[in-house]
């Protein structure tokens, strides 16, 4: 089995290693490398250091709009394209090519959650489970027909580092099962039932805004929903605040007390007002510092009971 990968982050890392540990991985196809950091380097995906440090052909085209790319498919001639993370669209030319098709690892139980940020959205929604569906793609956005399916639970411990990491490790397995099922004919394709469709918008700004009128819960959902990045925040001081990590208490006070009230700073925990319960805040990132636990920002004299946490206007 000749198997092309596309992939571009590090959850599509673990998958690319165990496909080439069990198959011909004859190439990878990733971005083209971007800059970042402050000197604003030219750095190249995780997939593509995966590649080149185990001595696989890397190509990374520009666009597939103009056709150029045909001419690398028919050079290879891939029995399957195997997609994680990739993040562009891939045209016709390229979907019918390889013999098996081409299969999609989406982190989602599909048909739920569809689209850019599966994981994030399902722990910001408080659902018990997620995991990750493969799929034979087509011209919609995660709408082909279903072939395998991997679930595991979401604990109340879990934030998106914890899930992604997970699921990554689960996906590598369920994308060598597919294959391996592919090949030997054992899978039968499954239509997504459009009525249990959700989407799962692109990560924006506005996500990561903390409203402490909202339950404890929710606000607890979307912090750890969006550790360890780019996380959730609100301003304190009139200065931007970022939350690594909370927990729900169940700390009481009057109801004329309003929301983002700091109602205590002891035993290292910031125990803040919501607009259901309370919320008791572990780490945190105040701008302009480094990532801190909440112990190191009461001792610095930097929140006091009575402060409030106040929702930014974006």
């Amino acid at each position: 089995m000749r198997i092309l990968f596309m992939g571009t982050p590090e959850f599509a890392v673990k998958p690319l290693e165990a496909l080439d540990r069990n198959y011909d991985v004859i190439g990878v196809v990733t971005q083209p490398d971007k800059r970042s950091g402050r000197h604003m380097t030219m750095l190249p995906s995780a997939v593509k250091k995966y590649a080149s440090e185990n001595g696989i052909q890397v190509y990374q085209p520009e666009t597939f709009k103009d056709r150029a790319f045909e001419n690398t498919l028919h050079a290879l001639f891939p029995d399957i394209i195997t997609v994680v993370a990739y993040g562009k669209i891939l045209p016709e030319y390229v979907l019918d090519f390889p013999k098996y098709g081409c299969v999609n690892l989406h982190a989602s139980l599909l048909p739920k959650y569809r689209g850019a940020a599966p994981m994030q959205r399902a722990i910001m929604n408080g659902e018990k489970y997620t995991g990750v569906t493969t799929m034979l793609m087509s011209k919609g956005l995660d709408t082909g027909d279903m072939l395998e399916k991997a679930c595991i639970p979401i604990e109340r411990s879990d934030n998106l580092e914890t899930i992604h990491d997970r699921l990554s490790i689960v996906g590598a397995h369920l994308l060598v099962s597919t294959v391996a099922g592919l090949k030997a004919g054992t899978i039968t394709p499954k239509r997504q039932d459009e009525h249990e469709a959700s989407y799962a918008c692109k990560i924006e700004n506005v996500d990561c805004i903390i409203d402490f009128t909202l339950p404890a819960n929710n606000i607890f959902n979307r912090i750890r929903a969006l550790s360890p990045f780019p996380l959730a925040f609100c301003l304190h001081n009139k200065k931007i605040l970022k939350i690594i990590d909370s927990e729900p208490c169940n700390t009481s006070c009057s109801e004329s007390v309003l929301p983002g009230t700091v109602l205590s700073c002891d035993s290292g925990i910031i125990t803040v007002k919501c607009g259901e319960g309370a919320l008791a805040i572990k780490a945190l990132l105040p701008e302009g510092r480094k990532r801190m636990s909440a112990a190191d920002y009461i001792n610095g004299r930097r929140i006091v009971p009575g402060d409030i946490l106040e929702k930014p206007v974006v």
